[in-house]
């Protein structure tokens, strides 16, 4: 079958040219495995005759599956590399995705803190101790940079460059991008690097930034019930997860007036249209403000 060589081929590239991640190579080969099954279902038994109604068509099928939103997203995002190669690689014409919208309208838009709650929550571990001052600028961190969890939990010192205020961060796919680090995040890592990291250090060595009691790599779970704490201590009643700061981030600096180019870049986001969501964010929230506050709203 031509879709089924085309795929083998696609996935050789991802895995030797673009070193993509094993569990992002498995994810996306079931979703075109899945894909193509659904076109010989249908009678397409070659690339070229497939057109975007008959894509719209597959992703109503995942719908009805039971696919959640997002995980809609990642099929949609896995069709649009997989035609991007297509295309590259001269094998068909038309890229029967490329104006296909529909995930940003099925995406659940993601709950983030306002200002407000994310200064109770950021100032909810104190100073008293290295602990919280190594919370602190975790928290901080997060909520100036955007970076992921695990990008969070495996930067190590020499990632900070403190005369020129960013981050290099560690992606998917071990991808490397520079992220701004703002002043406030910047005082507050550094008073953790030499106040505090020295006492989770124990006299040992090691490259990680961010350390706990047994002087180990700070790990996720441990991010997620530090966060569950101060959000508690905050008086926060919304769900808090470490990924809330990511989209806080977002939502915030596009809210201020940031370009989506630049927001893009900041997450390491590799389609713009995984970024476009926090639009969607940022208008609701306009909305709410405006029926909150207009007379006549």
């Amino acid at each position: 079958m031509q879709k089924s060589l085309f795929l083998d081929e696609y996935m050789n590239y991802l895995a030797i040219e673009k070193g993509v991640s094993r569990n992002t190579l498995e994810a996306y080969g079931r979703d075109l495995n899945s894909y193509i099954a659904f076109m010989e279902r249908s009678g397409m038994t070659g690339v070229h005759p497939i057109t975007s109604d008959h894509v719209i068509s597959f992703l109503g099928e995942c719908r009805k599956r039971g696919l959640s939103p997002a995980s809609v997203n990642r099929v949609l995002a896995a069709l649009r590399g997989f035609y991007k190669y297509l295309i590259g690689e001269r094998k068909v014409a038309v890229n029967p995705v490329a104006n296909i919208q529909l995930a940003k309208v099925w995406m659940h838009l993601p709950d983030i803190l306002n200002r407000e709650e994310m200064n109770r929550l950021i100032g909810a571990p104190g100073s008293g101790d290295p602990s919280a001052v190594r919370d602190t600028a975790m928290l901080e961190l997060l909520y100036a940079s955007g970076i992921r969890v695990s990008e969070l939990t495996s930067l190590k010192i020499n990632d900070i460059n403190w005369q020129g205020g960013y981050l290099i961060a560690r992606g998917k796919g071990s991808k490397e991008r520079i992220v701004p680090v703002g002043r406030a995040a910047l005082e507050s890592l550094h008073a953790y690097v030499e106040d505090a990291r020295p006492c989770f250090l124990k006299g040992r060595n090691t490259v990680f930034l961010f350390l706990n009691r047994s002087g180990s790599g700070f790990t996720r779970q441990g991010l997620w019930k530090m966060i569950k704490k101060y959000a508690l201590k905050a008086g926060i009643m919304k769900k808090v997860y470490p990924h809330t700061f990511r989209h806080s981030f977002a939502t915030h600096l596009l809210e201020g007036g940031a370009d989506l180019r630049s927001v893009q870049a900041m997450l390491g986001h590799a389609d713009i249209a995984t970024t476009e969501i926090y639009t969607h964010v940022t208008r609701e929230r306009l909305k709410e403000i405006h029926k909150k506050f207009h007379p006549r709203g």
